[in-house]
């Protein structure tokens, strides 16, 4: 059990950064079964699936390089992350064959991990106005292994996704505190102009 939740958590960790990119990964890693296991994908032609996994793939990891397309898949990231992590926690958990009430648990668990990542990303982006290059390559990187090691090291993938998670909430509280600094520095300076204000309102009245 503690093994399949730490499953849940590397692939709906890999959701968080992307979308697309790791229903693909699931989708190959599993062969002539190809996103069987995956609610509402295993509605759709393996084929169709396969190619429009594969053009999106390109859009995130070819449009996250610049700020703009990083600008538009921050948004589109952010709505669809809950979905997709759900839909990799549930998919994860139906390999499995365990009961269906604990698939949904798991699916929630997955969606609410892959939003807190995303959000954190997404906070980060409007503070630092882009996100550097060699962390765009970094998260292309991370989230294709943290779906290769739901299959094959789930533990290893589960320490990674939780270790992803501490460092977002750190990271948050840090962006908070920064943000506080922000706006007490713009009231300080909003003080100081305040006497140069009145000097200049009294020298044009002299």
């Amino acid at each position: 059990m503690l093994e399949l939740l730490l499953a849940v958590l590397s692939a709906s960790a890999a959701a968080g950064m992307r979308i697309a990119l790791p229903l693909l990964v699931i989708g190959l890693l599993s062969g002539s079964n190809a996103w069987t296991h995956v609610p509402l994908l295993n509605r759709v032609s393996p084929p169709i699936m396969l190619g429009i996994l594969v053009s999106w793939s390109l859009v995130e990891v070819f449009a996250s390089k610049n700020r703009l397309g990083q600008r538009v898949l921050q948004v589109v990231q952010l709505l669809l992350s809950p979905l997709v992590g759900a839909l990799m926690g549930m998919a994860i958990a139906q390999a499995t064959d365990v009961s269906p009430w604990l698939v949904g648990i798991l699916g929630g668990v997955g969606g609410l991990l892959a939003f807190v990542l995303k959000l954190v990303q997404v906070g980060w982006f409007y503070r630092l106005q882009g996100l550097p290059l060699w962390l765009i390559f970094v998260q292309d990187a991370l989230c294709v292994c943290l779906v290769v090691f739901a299959f094959d090291a789930p533990r290893e993938g589960g320490i990674v996704a939780l270790l992803l998670l501490w460092l977002a909430i750190r990271s948050s509280q840090a962006w908070r505190r920064w943000q506080k600094h922000d706006e007490r520095s713009g009231k300080s300076m909003q003080r100081d102009s305040l006497p140069n204000e009145e000097s200049r309102q009294l020298r044009d009245r002299d």
